[in-house]
């Protein structure tokens, strides 16, 4: 019997193909565009799904998961899964997958890095000006920015990404601590890495603080107020992991008043929507959560959701399980 497979938005062909060739029932949202709790249901109540391939942005909790008792796999095309509600899958037997792949790693690890040296440059602030036409000639006191050699990189989480993070900066001359609840050798040994027992530690030390944590109850707002105050009114902030890690109120203060220089975010706390203000400041880079957007990144991605879903048909093990 042919396995019926919902995917809530269109992803690269690469991973639909597999899913098709093994005989799988593909059905995908006609519109590229994000659905809504309701209409997720709506779609999974028109034929009985054996899997789901979700996105990211798709609420799935428990009453996705009543309106469709078949579906026992959600697989997710992330690396993160804080989307999904994972207790009340488990209470269920249904099994939760994520994505993670070395190029999508490598991919946000490239974005870390450009926001950095933008952030460093005034690159954006620079490009505005001249588009504005407000460039008139060299001028010895025009957009002075930060040299990056020389300066301390804080990484705050040292997984995949993390890792990746620090073989560039080791690179760029960039000195590297970090804090991870899990230390990590590698980047000890090949990159001359320095742990801190805690972020602290790593806010008042370094000149670019860079976030690569999941989102849990524990990471929520691990960013806030009272942290921003312990950084350097010269650091930058980036952060490409998980929007709600930062307190995004209290970074528009906190950027507003230079309690700190500037801010990187790929990621934001109420995604689409970002906080009031900070549209307006000049010291901050806004990218629209697009730091694994490689054409590489996103077919390994795709693949390997799909052989998530393929592995589970097959011998109910997929490899990439999170609950």
């Amino acid at each position: 019997m042919s396995k019926n497979i919902f995917i809530t938005r269109k992803i690269p062909d690469i991973g639909i193909k597999m899913l098709i060739n093994k005989g799988y029932s593909v059905d995908i949202n006609p519109k590229d565009e994000v659905l809504s709790q309701k209409q997720i249901i709506k779609y999974l109540k028109k034929k009985n799904y054996d899997a789901v391939l979700s996105l990211l942005t798709d609420k799935i909790d428990s009453k996705v998961y009543d309106s469709a008792p078949s579906v026992k796999l959600y697989a997710n095309y992330a690396t993160g899964f804080d989307n999904l509600d994972l207790n009340e899958a488990k209470k269920r037997g249904i099994i939760i997958t994520n994505a993670p792949g070395d190029l999508t790693s490598e991919a946000v690890a490239e974005h870390t890095i450009a926001l950095m040296f933008a952030l460093a440059a005034r690159i954006v602030e620079a490009d505005e000006f001249v588009r504005q036409k407000k460039y008139k000639g060299w001028e010895p006191m025009n957009f002075i920015g930060e040299d990056i050699l020389g300066k301390t990189l804080g990484l705050i989480g040292a997984g995949r990404i993390g890792e990746r993070v620090a073989f560039y900066s080791k690179g760029l001359g960039l000195k590297i601590v970090y804090y991870d609840v899990n230390r990590n050798e590698k980047i000890e040994k090949e990159y001359g890495a320095i742990y801190c027992n805690t972020v602290d530690e790593i806010l008042k030390q370094s000149d670019v603080i860079s976030l690569h944590v999941p989102l849990l109850d524990s990471t929520r707002h691990l960013i806030n107020e009272e942290r921003l105050k312990m950084m350097k009114p010269t650091s930058f902030l980036i952060n490409t992991s998980r929007g709600p890690i930062v307190d995004e109120i209290a970074l528009e203060k906190a950027l507003r008043i230079k309690v700190i220089s500037g801010a990187g975010l790929d990621v934001f706390e109420f995604e689409p929507k970002i906080t009031k203000g900070l549209l307006k400041l000049q010291n901050i880079i806004l990218t629209p959560h697009i730091a694994s957007a490689s054409v590489e990144a996103r077919n390994q991605m795709a693949e390997v959701a799909a052989q998530n879903v393929i592995d589970f048909f097959e011998n109910g093990k997929p490899k990439n399980q999170v609950n």
